[in-house]
């Protein structure tokens, strides 16, 4: 008898290819964070060793996520159509050069170009991967995978502040590009090696044979498949019309996705591109501004795991609502903690902003993830790749607007960064836009 991929898929226990083919997308989204934050860790090494000011910075912090903004919705459009695994393997492949390149810039141009052509495999990697392990999972486990998988890049973020000490005293600045760009480009070929097309995907386009294949991994070679119930593309009322990411069908998922991806991703890149320099300058040592950025990572990966259980046991909309509440008040608690530093800040006074910072990336990587559950299942398959993408270009417009403006707005005062967390309390108030506007939220289990 004829049966959909997920439903064989909802009919047996976790199978290991499974497992296998999550934790690979998963390590590609880690060594995507690996290679994001480098940047952001060398920074004020670079200043000193270019001789140049930290505003005039702002084009090169920018322009991984100006990269990333296409390569997400391009990307994910191409993978919609010449496969998710194969644009996944060329995302990793990108960034991974591109982060060797970074090493051997030699000014503010040619970091910038650099970060432009990570950026566009920072991009691809995020949709593709998502939208190829969601449909290597059970639907009962599709929340959780995605909330997991959206805890790549702050582990990535995480594993780069505890090695950049090490990297940056065995060989400057440069070996840390050198390090994270090389495993990257190693794990490309891995994902080659390893990883099989979608059974779902190949179905909608036509592929019966090579599905039947794919999905023998898991099944064995005697099943019948038939297309996903969703992968027509079609929604009540449209009369199996094909859907893309632009119909209107789509429209309040794609205003309110955006809004609110844009400024919880302005708040958290924000805090993770400027801290060191924030923080050095209000008179902690890099070593102990770097503890914050391991913080920012430790607590991402907190807030996304818990956004799986969270948006599965209470629903999605009031997961949102309280992801958007909580960051608006631990960023006005960290307004208050660094504005009010007197002379060189006491070790416990360094260790509660540290916290602060790296609890207000957790809260909001609630909503991050959040948002990514919400597109992984609210967008059909004929674009839920493009779709996904469509959200990361629209979200990383408030990451790019704070990593490029972010050494503006702390010159703006003087000694005071007000400014600069004007900002990120504007992207907190902000963030309930998916709350306020989405009509597919997922609901309670």
């Amino acid at each position: 008898m004829p049966t959909t991929f997920s439903e064989a898929l909802a009919a047996r226990r976790i199978h290991p290819y499974s497992v296998l083919l999550v934790l690979l997308t998963f390590a590609v989204l880690v060594f995507d964070g690996l290679d994001i934050q480098a940047l952001g860790l060398v920074a004020p090494l670079i200043f000193e060793d270019w001789g140049i000011d930290r505003s005039s910075f702002g084009p090169a912090m920018a322009a991984a996520l100006f990269g990333m903004a296409i390569g997400a919705y391009v990307g994910g459009t191409l993978g919609d159509r010449v496969g998710r695994r194969n644009m996944l393997i060329v995302a990793a492949l990108v960034f991974g050069l591109a982060t060797v390149a970074s090493a051997y810039t030699t000014n503010v141009t040619a970091m910038t170009a650099a970060r432009v052509l990570g950026g566009l495999g920072f991009g691809a990697a995020f949709p593709n991967s998502m939208a190829l392990a969601n449909d290597w999972v059970a639907p009962r486990w599709r929340a959780y995978t995605v909330a997991t998988l959206s805890l790549g890049v702050p582990t990535g973020t995480m594993i780069s502040a505890a090695l950049a000490p090490t990297l940056i005293a065995a060989g400057g600045w440069q070996s840390v590009f050198l390090t994270f760009g090389g495993a990257s480009i190693a794990l490309a070929f891995i994902i080659a090696l390893c990883v099989r097309e979608s059974p779902a995907y190949l179905m909608e386009r036509g592929q019966i044979e090579a599905a039947q294949r794919a999905a023998g991994i898991i099944t064995g070679p005697d099943i019948e498949l038939t297309k996903e119930a969703t992968d027509t593309g079609s929604v009540e009322g449209t009369a199996g019309e094909q859907i893309g990411v632009f119909h209107k069908s789509n429209k309040r998922m794609n205003w309110g996705i955006s809004i609110s991806f844009a400024a919880a991703i302005g708040v958290v890149y924000g805090l993770s591109s400027w801290t060191p320099e924030m923080l050095t300058s209000s008179g902690f040592t890099l070593e102990q501004a770097l503890q914050a950025s391991f913080f920012i990572g430790l607590f991402s990966m907190i807030g996304g795991f818990a956004a799986g259980y969270l948006s599965s046991r209470f629903g999605s909309r009031p997961v949102m609502t309280a992801s958007t509440l909580g960051t608006i008040a631990l960023v006005l608690l960290l307004t208050y903690l660094v504005e009010t530093i007197s002379g060189t800040p006491s070790e416990t006074l360094r260790l509660i902003i540290n916290l602060t910072i790296g609890i207000i990336t957790g809260v909001t990587s609630v909503g991050i993830a959040t948002i990514y559950i919400i597109m992984a299942n609210g967008y059909p398959q004929s674009c839920r790749s493009g779709g996904i993408g469509f959200g990361m270009l629209t979200g990383r417009v408030g990451g790019i607007a704070m990593a490029f403006s972010g050494g503006w707005l702390l010159n703006q005062f003087g000694d005071s960064f007000a400014a600069y967390f004007a900002a990120l309390l504007a992207g907190g108030v902000l963030m309930i836009a998916a709350s306020a506007i989405v009509d597919r939220h997922v609901q309670p289990a």
